[in-house]
């Protein structure tokens, strides 16, 4: 496998170590990935044909998500979990709605921080902060996150396919308690994780390449329906409540901005909600 370094990685990353940010860019049509992502993504197509349709499917989600808090009056935005940049992000979503909309990106990933800044250089309504999740405390500390939003004001919370990467034992509950502790009411939590069980696509498809990229990359925690519902804690759900990525406020027969239409044809291999803070 080829291991030259591509000009545009940080010097102090490792390219022989596969990224979950870099592999779903790779599914997304993205550029920003080494021959070791490539290498696990072709793989995970292999065992898992619908993967890179489960891949728009949840970001148009997330272009739908967007839209909805913004019509409900929230135009601060924390990205968890962001990943690489790509067509469609929050800032750029939000921002076809209401102009004066304010985003933070946070992922773990040198790769995604680093093309993320790049891309927001000179925009003074979005940051971008490397981070681990999993650790609130820090990530709400942070200069760049603080010296941008308004904590007495709503903001949304967006955790889009990143929590089956959180083990039960890292307390995923526990973490999202602490993030929703320092919410403003009106503050919204959205969230798409993967399932247990799968509609329009075989389960096994979904358990095998469960199976080879716990060896590849790192552990996957897929939960059911409940289990997804129980992360909304202290959070009131928005209708239609945790449904497949695809049914969330559907738009059918209608293209969203990555090319991916839910349909009753599409793969359903997550589940997608949104909840409000009531207090």
């Amino acid at each position: 496998m080829a291991t030259d370094r591509p000009v545009w990685a940080p010097g102090d990353v490792a390219i022989d170590q596969p990224s979950v940010a870099r592999i779903w860019d790779w599914f997304l049509g993205g550029s920003h990935n080494f021959a070791i992502d490539r290498e696990v993504a072709r793989k995970t197509l292999e065992l898992m044909p619908e993967g890179p349709q489960m891949a728009r499917l949840s970001r148009a989600f997330l272009r739908r998500a967007v839209e909805h808090c913004v019509r409900a009056g929230i135009t601060q935005f924390i990205d968890l979990g962001s990943g690489i940049p790509t067509v469609g992000n929050v800032h750029e979503v939000a921002r076809q709605a209401t102009s004066g909309a304010r985003v933070a990106y946070v992922d773990i990933d040198p790769v995604a921080v680093a093309h993320t800044r790049q891309i927001l250089a000179g925009d003074k309504q979005t940051t971008a902060v490397q981070a681990d999740l999993r650790d609130p405390a820090r990530v709400l500390a942070s200069p760049e996150l603080r010296g941008l939003l308004d904590f007495d004001q709503p903001i949304a919370l967006l955790m889009v396919m990143v929590l089956h990467f959180v083990s039960d034992s890292d307390d995923p509950r526990g973490i999202l308690a602490a993030y929703r502790d320092a919410l403003a009411p009106g503050s919204a939590l959205v969230i798409a994780h993967g399932s247990r069980e799968t509609e329009g696509m075989p389960t096994s498809h979904l358990q095998t390449a469960r199976k080879m990229y716990e060896r590849e990359v790192g552990s996957v925690s897929l939960r059911t329906r409940d289990e997804v519902q129980a992360l909304f804690e202290g959070f009131e759900l928005v209708e239609p409540g945790v449904v497949w990525v695809p049914e969330w406020h559907p738009e059918p027969g209608q293209a969203s901005a990555d090319a991916a239409v839910a349909d009753a044809t599409s793969p359903r291999a997550g589940y997608a909600g949104m909840g409000i803070k009531r207090s």
